[in-house]
């Protein structure tokens, strides 16, 4: 966000987000000024995004004006994640008999909701991506939103045409939104579970896999099983929920899953965060730990783990030493070429260095194949392989 964003915030509309947030007037300044909470861009700069959580507000909230106060779409609350299945469920959702157990699908996490008239895509950092937009408009069943106006559909966005997080494990032909959780508009309250079945079934919406309810006596073993399914499938792994959706979910993934984001992350390894990294490594020995793991099946866990690592290390370094650069490959499908454009300077708003082709006709659609360049990684191994210290 530019420094020069926030310049024209008047007086009287930080005493009155004071009073709605129960905040002090000069912390409302301190957090304009840091740039934690600032305008969106261009058309949406109505819109307001907290950069950082602050106190009780997750990172990526969104909130703007309507009716003298205020009307706020919360954050994706965080979902910490299990290292190990028996003795964390039993305790997290203690008073439980049963628990509810859905996929936890891979793709880009969005929130669409209808925003002052509009129906508009929300990103994870509170951004209105124009790409993700369209589709939205395009995929899902908008009647929703005006039958329910003060509800917000958390989902995935999945598929191949994801220029975030492309994958064709899904057998989807382009995009598709998967919906996860409802939640209301202001209190982030969510929907219980069989309350938003019934919805979602209602609207012809796509939703994430359902493995029903489990008894918590049980769940450790059958949610392991579960896993190691997915895991065969490259498929990453589970959300647990109380049904009732008081108790806040837990997360655990397949080994696949964590060997998949190692691969990314050493093929760009300067890009990639140390804890990234770190944490994925650790899950690894938990689970083989969790699962008993005989030596055959540790030595196998073993060779996976370090071909994740190395492999991509040694492709990209390769790379870079017969003098090629390195980038992501993606794609976006739209309707109107304007999106494209709009796509493309939102990317580099972002700073992200993006070469955007030709269109590419489809039916009544577009194909963009876009290649994301990772400085970060090309440079420090150009500078390496010409003598630069670690």
């Amino acid at each position: 966000m530019n420094k020069g964003d926030n310049e024209e915030i008047n007086p009287d509309f930080v005493t009155r987000l004071a009073g709605f947030l129960e905040f002090d007037e000069g912390r409302i300044q301190h957090l304009f000024e840091k740039n934690y909470l600032a305008r969106n861009w261009g058309k949406h700069d109505y819109l307001f995004r907290f950069d950082k959580e602050i106190s009780r507000i997750e990172r990526g909230t969104v909130f703007y004006e309507k009716d003298e106060s205020f009307e706020v779409i919360m954050g994706f609350p965080k979902i910490r994640r299990a290292m190990v299945l028996d003795p964390t469920l039993r305790k997290h959702f203690s008073g439980l008999e049963k628990i509810a157990v859905e996929e936890k699908m891979n793709g880009y996490n969005v929130r669409v909701a209808q925003v002052n008239g509009e129906i508009l895509a929300i990103t994870r950092s509170g951004y209105i991506c124009p790409y993700t937009t369209e589709r939205a408009n395009v995929k899902l069943n908008l009647k929703f939103f005006d039958d329910f106006p003060e509800l917000v559909l958390y989902g995935e966005m999945i598929g191949p045409d994801n220029p975030y997080v492309p994958k064709e494990i899904y057998g989807i032909e382009s995009v598709e939104f998967y919906i996860f959780d409802i939640r209301e508009k202001n209190s982030g309250n969510p929907l219980p579970i069989q309350k938003k079945h019934e919805i979602l079934d209602e609207y012809g919406f796509l939703q994430v896999r359902s493995f029903g309810e489990i008894p918590l006596e049980t769940a450790a073993e059958e949610i392991a099983e579960i896993v190691r399914k997915l895991g065969e499938e490259e498929h990453e792994g589970v959300v647990i929920k109380d049904p009732d959706m008081v108790l806040a979910p837990l997360k655990y993934t397949s080994s696949q899953s964590n060997c998949s984001d190692l691969k990314h992350a050493f093929k760009f390894y300067n890009e990639a965060g140390r804890d990234y990294m770190l944490s994925r490594i650790v899950r690894e020995g938990f689970q083989t730990v969790e699962w008993d793991e005989n030596e055959a099946e540790f030595k196998k866990r073993c060779m996976q783990l370090g071909e994740s690592i190395l492999s991509p290390l040694r492709e990209s370094i390769r790379s870079i030493k017969n003098g090629q650069r390195l980038y992501e490959e993606a794609r976006i499908r739209v309707k109107d070429p304007k999106t494209a454009t709009e796509f493309e300077n939102y990317l580099k708003r972002l700073g992200i260095d993006a070469v955007f082709e030709e269109p590419q006709s489809i039916g009544d659609e577009y194909l963009i194949n876009i290649k994301k360049i990772n400085k970060s990684t090309n440079d420090k191994t150009q500078a390496i392989l010409e003598g630069d210290l670690w």
